[in-house]
């Protein structure tokens, strides 16, 4: 038997589950033509994903950058050589697949800054006129890029399926308690206090409107 251990601080697991959320609601928006909210959900997770960001280089241990972006490890984790009580957070590939996650989220989200509302021309990107008619094919492109998205939340969930089916490994649970059970002596975890977490928060949120404003 294992050892239940904290490993998910609060910060990175409602980043998480609010990301699912926002995601799911502008998807929805979108479907029900409803664009000017799909926009604001937009900004909104922009801040979220900044903040996310942010918090992979000054956040407790298991949600930076520098603990699960590990390529080299890649290798030995598929071979079995890297037992979980050494990487109790994020694996190798998990860690990869945050990155993919988190720099195509930016990219869409980026090209939505700039895309115009083609059809009914009644709302656009806060910043498309500044491109004036780019705006089309950056419309385009922002419609396209969504299949890369779909198809890595895909893999991701693909994932965690089998890890669970497979490896008999629960993922979901630990993101929503925060605690993962682990065989093997576990070196103790680095956390944050959330009052970092919050001035985080909102140095995005001045990041992101401050930014549009100056536009």
């Amino acid at each position: 038997m294992g050892k239940p251990i904290r490993v998910w601080d609060l910060p990175t697991r409602l980043f998480h589950w609010t990301l699912v959320l926002m995601f799911g609601a502008m998807w929805l928006s979108v479907e029900l033509g409803q664009l000017q909210l799909h926009t604001r959900l937009g900004v909104a997770m922009l801040v979220l994903v900044l903040f996310r960001v942010l918090w992979g280089f000054v956040g407790s241990q298991s949600a930076r950058f520098g603990d699960f972006v590990r390529p080299a490890a890649v290798v030995p984790y598929l071979r079995g050589e890297l037992p979980e009580a050494q990487q109790p957070g994020h694996n190798p590939l998990g860690g990869l697949m945050v990155l993919a996650l988190l720099l195509a989220l930016l990219l869409q989200l980026g090209l939505g800054l700039f895309a115009a509302d083609v059809d009914s021309y009644t709302f656009d990107g806060p910043l498309a006129k500044l491109i004036g008619e780019s705006a089309e094919k950056v419309t385009q492109w922002h419609e396209l890029w969504f299949n890369v998205l779909i198809a890595l939340v895909a893999l991701h969930v693909l994932a965690i399926v089998v890890y669970k089916r497979v490896k008999k490994v629960n993922l979901v649970t630990p993101m929503l308690t925060g605690v993962k059970v682990i065989k093997g002596p576990v070196a103790p975890l680095d956390f944050k206090p959330l009052w970092l977490a919050l001035v985080v928060l909102a140095v995005s949120v001045g990041g992101v409107l401050g930014g549009l404003s100056l536009i």
